[in-house]
């Protein structure tokens, strides 16, 4: 991209693919007032500021850290009009550390539990003539946390 060319501001087309995006991924954004909606040409054509790219690319640094898109809008509208949101953008961090921690536990807890199951399962092949089916699924432990899909029948 020359001087001339940055200075006059980018297409959706051209910004959304320095960004690694789609145009549809920047209309979104303007929708959710994350991304100011750029001016337009004579032509129509959106025509972001230069600054629109690094907007972008902070948008997309954040949701890949796991913030979302709800919590981006809330923190940059409030960082657009002046106010400085970086304790509530910490705490929010915080709180995904803390849930990403609980994550990682049950995926080790999930983890063990299967490596267990596995060598189950294989004594319970070497145990099964061939041909026959040992039942394997069958075999897994209940869980007491199972989510089911049937409605609840209301009673009057």
């Amino acid at each position: 991209m020359s001087a001339k060319d940055s200075e006059r501001g980018l297409q959706s087309g051209e910004l959304a693919r320095s960004a690694g995006v789609s145009p549809d991924t920047l209309r979104h954004y303007e929708r959710l007032g994350v991304l100011k909606e750029p001016p337009r040409t004579e032509a129509g054509y959106r025509l972001y500021p230069p600054d629109a790219l690094s907007r972008v690319l902070l948008i997309r640094n954040a949701l890949a850290v796991g913030f979302s898109l709800d919590e981006l809008t809330r923190i940059l509208r409030l960082r657009d009009s002046g106010q400085a949101p970086c304790k509530e953008v910490a705490e929010m961090a915080l709180e995904k550390v803390s849930a990403l921690d609980l994550q990682i536990e049950q995926l080790i807890q999930l983890r063990d539990s299967l490596k267990v199951t596995v060598k189950q399962w294989e004594r319970r092949l070497k145990n099964t003539p061939a041909g026959n089916r040992a039942g394997l699924l069958e075999s897994l432990p209940q869980r007491k946390d199972h989510r089911t899909t049937e409605k609840k029948r209301r009673t009057p």
